[in-house]
């Protein structure tokens, strides 16, 4: 630990510190549910705390659309920002890293170290670009198993996500249910509503209306569809907020004292915006997020079961939590209570929590003293479970 100019310890000592991404290279086949194959590929890892002797501390994390390996702790000693969901991973908190060996993950496709759109066609030598194949939640879940494999985890103690993340959770739950003892799904749902699935569209369009985006082959051409990028997290980005959060941090004030009466930024509320916009098109790639939102829309676990969820949710064997947040307009709480009284009514073990935070998508990765709470309560019950078979 050192100490900053202002006094302050680095690494705080309730982070899991400086950590450094490792790569895992699979040379086996991974057949996907669109019927392509991907020979050789890679997913960029990071791991916190210490597996056990026998690996039955492990925890996965999901991550969510615009989510990467990077979930807890710093880089290096300069990093001012820590992983994504440092505020829940780390020394005393919800997945105490004292207990637990964390395991997070940039998923296939993706655009921070995994192979995915940007990665090398070994066959052409240039990036895959659009001709890398189109994935579903359920191949995410087979390269997540195949990566267990390579740890020597053969159960996970729980796996957990957020939004998309959630889904994978699901899926796993669905897909290798003897693989996890525990589920934490946060913000999430059994399948998106048509409305959400207009919102990826409007997303996608903005992305692939861009000129610079050059079907899909904008890498080639050297080039970046960065308006159509800035438009599509823009879209976005209002969905995870809500109504209040926005009032709150933003109201109707203007970035002068007067009105510009044209058409550039009067609001501080459009210079945010077009701050997140420009931002995120300089470090996420534009195929990678056409993939996401497509995954996104096609998971329904259900749909093989003629709509009827119950049915679908019989093989699982793990226990459940459930957390949704009450103005969460994107995945609002009535998508989570789908899920329980599904869970419910396959006799299924689920505890469930309602949140009310002003935060709305958002509030999953921001602190709250209740959802800590429910959260670290719930993963306790987990780590309970390990020292009794380690004792036994």
């Amino acid at each position: 630990m050192t100490a900053s100019s202002t006094g302050e310890v680095f690494p705080p000592t309730n982070s899991v510190g400086l950590v450094e991404p490792q790569v895992c290279q699979f040379n086996q086949p991974l057949k996907l549910a669109s019927g392509s194959v991907l020979q050789d590929w890679q997913l960029m890892v990071e791991t916190y705390g210490e597996l056990n002797a026998d690996a039955s501390n492990a925890v996965l994390i999901c991550h969510a659309l615009s989510g990467n390996h990077h979930a807890a702790g710093y880089h290096s000693e300069e990093d001012t920002k820590p992983g994504w969901w440092d505020a829940y991973i780390g020394p005393g908190k919800p997945i105490d890293t004292r207990h637990f060996f964390v395991v997070s993950l940039n998923n296939l496709g993706g655009c921070h170290g995994s192979t995915g759109p940007s990665s090398l066609d070994p066959a052409t030598g240039q990036p895959f670009g659009p001709d890398f194949p189109v994935l579903t939640v359920s191949d995410w879940v087979d390269s997540q198993a195949l990566l267990a494999d390579r740890l020597g985890i053969q159960q996970w103690a729980a796996i957990v996500g957020g939004s998309l993340g959630g889904m994978q959770v699901l899926e796993w739950s669905l897909r290798y249910p003897q693989r996890l003892r525990h589920a934490v799904v946060v913000a999430s749902s059994p399948k998106l509503s048509a409305q959400n699935i207009a919102f990826n569209e409007v997303a996608r369009q903005a992305i692939m209306s861009d000129p610079d985006f050059r079907d899909g082959r904008y890498q080639e051409a050297g080039v970046i569809p960065r308006h159509g990028v800035a438009l599509a997290r823009m879209v976005g980005h209002i969905t995870y907020l809500s109504e209040h959060s926005m009032g709150e941090k933003f109201g109707r004030d203007l970035r002068t004292d007067k009105l510009n009466y044209g058409f550039g930024v009067d609001f501080e509320v459009e210079s945010y915006l077009r701050y997140q916009g420009k931002s995120f098109s300089e470090r996420f790639d534009a195929n990678t997020y056409l993939l996401m939102t497509k995954a996104l829309d096609y998971f329904d676990p259900a749909e093989a079961f003629d709509g009827d969820l119950v049915k679908a949710l019989e093989p699982i064997q793990c226990r459940f939590l459930v957390v949704s947040f009450s103005t969460d307009w994107r995945f609002s709480p009535r998508h989570s209570e789908e899920l329980v009284n599904a869970l419910t009514a396959a006799q299924k073990r689920v505890s469930y929590a309602r949140i009310k935070s002003p935060h709305g998508h958002d509030a999953f990765l921001i602190p709250d003293e209740r959802y800590e709470a429910v959260f670290t309560a719930f993963m306790q019950r987990a780590a309970q479970e390990i020292k009794q078979g380690e004792a036994s």
